[in-house]
């Protein structure tokens, strides 16, 4: 099947890209202009007609990428025109008009440039993450995946992995033949080298996937505190709705933010109060459960009546500023037991010491990313994959040890298979849906 689809952003534009890829992309170019293929790579000016009428449709350019040298690995072409939606509608009326011929799923593009061998996985998922970089750290993040550093220290991984592989199946091979004891310690040691790189790449505090999906801040505390004040006043607008009444947030509510290029996702909560409302009772236990859930809280209560005892005390353990409102009620100085906190007193009121809780929040964000520069893991996919990796490698030397070497081999199959896993270089389909599905129409 040869697929086809717009390419650039919906809505109305200067310029509009339809791209077509598959053995009909160049009959459907001859169809749509009336004339022969371009030369290769090269921007022709075409008119574009309707196929049955040869009614202009636009006036744009045409150009032909020739298979296998293209993004796919196909033939593949585009086709620029206005991008006005009745000029984009009627070039895409007319394409699905040619037998073969049909509208791309999403990720289909990038899809076929996997399958055909024209980039890896890890390549596949960081054009992904480039297209949706909302922030300077997303974008330089997918761009070094791009590059392939990560897609080579697997590969780097599996081949060593490979190699002992295949010095134990020989022995399973060849039970006659005695491996030397020099190379039974080597394999025992390689695989224990390995097993310890993929440890210290796990233990990377997943900067990788919070750079990628952002960094989670919680507002929790107690009701009438100042939380949905604060967070309108974090987000520069009305994110949510303020009340002197108790109670008035009941569900979550996040706004994404933008914090010196780090990607932030702050979510206000429902005020914690025992109370007897099931609804209310549901957003406290939602509360708490994106309490724990948060990369940092901000512990939010009221200079008044302060009380860290219970659930308070629990939240500020780790990871949490104490944000003191409403500095204009505090009478008298703070108690030891509340300055002990990481802590930080201010009045959304007189907007008084928020420059101080933002700062706080970027020395924070600015400490979780400190090790980006050895980011190896960007999904979750990844770090599974690496902890069954690692599982199987710790089974294979416990075998090994007792020179259980047909069920050792085995394990060491599975761990080679999960580093391929990451890269697409064993049988992968059962995940390509769920990776290509992220992607938009045209990719």
């Amino acid at each position: 099947m040869t697929i086809y689809a717009l390419s650039t952003g919906s809505g109305i534009s200067g310029v509009a890209v339809i791209r077509i890829s598959g053995t009909e992309a160049g009959k459907t170019i001859k169809l749509l202009t009336k004339k022969e293929i371009p030369a290769p790579r090269v921007a022709t000016l075409r008119k574009i007609n309707n196929i049955n009428t040869s009614e202009l449709i636009d006036e744009g350019i045409i150009i032909w990428f020739p298979g296998p040298e293209s993004y796919t690995g196909e033939d593949m072409a585009e086709i620029q025109v206005h991008g006005g939606k009745a000029v984009i509608l009627a070039v895409q009326n007319e394409i699905s008009k040619i037998k073969n011929c049909r509208l791309a799923e999403p990720g289909e593009f990038t899809k076929l440039a996997f399958q055909n061998g024209k980039i890896n996985l890890l390549k596949a998922e960081s054009i992904a993450d480039l297209i949706s970089a909302e922030t300077e750290i997303q974008r330089l993040q997918a761009v070094k995946i791009m590059k392939g550093k990560s897609s080579e220290k697997f590969n780097d991984l599996r081949q060593k992995l490979l190699k002992i592989l295949s010095f134990v199946e020989a022995k399973i091979d060849f039970p006659e033949e005695d491996i030397p004891e020099e190379k039974l310690r080597n394999i025992k040691q390689d695989s224990l080298n390995i097993l310890n790189r993929i440890n210290k790449i796990l233990d990377d505090q997943k900067v990788g996937e919070i750079i990628r999906e952002g960094f989670k801040i919680a507002i929790v505390g107690p009701t009438n505190a100042g939380k949905s004040s604060l967070l309108n006043n974090l987000s520069n607008r009305e994110v949510a709705i303020v009340s002197e009444i108790a109670g008035t947030t009941r569900d979550v509510v996040e706004t994404h933010l933008n914090m010196d290029g780090y990607p932030v996702i702050v979510s206000d909560t429902a005020g914690i109060r025992d109370s007897t409302d099931e609804i209310e009772k549901k957003g406290v236990k939602l509360s708490l459960n994106k309490a724990e859930s948060a990369d940092l809280k901000l512990v939010v209560v009221d200079a008044k009546s302060i009380d860290l005892s219970g659930f308070m005390n629990d939240l500020l353990k780790n990871d949490a500023i104490l944000v003191i409102n409403k500095s204009d009620l505090l009478k008298k100085n703070l108690e030891p037991e509340i300055t002990k906190f990481n802590h930080v007193i201010i009045s959304l009121k007189d907007n008084l010491n928020i420059d101080k809780l933002v700062t706080k929040i970027k020395n924070n964000l600015k400490n979780k990313f400190i090790s980006e520069e050895d980011i190896l893991i960007t999904r979750e996919r990844h770090r599974q994959h690496l902890v069954q990796c690692a599982d199987h490698l710790k089974i294979f030397l416990e075998k090994n040890d007792k020179k259980d070497f047909d069920k050792a081999a085995e394990d060491l199959r599975l761990a080679t298979r999960h580093l391929g896993m990451i890269v697409g270089k064993v049988d992968v389909e059962e995940i390509l849906g769920s990776i290509f599905n992220d992607f938009c129409i045209g990719k």
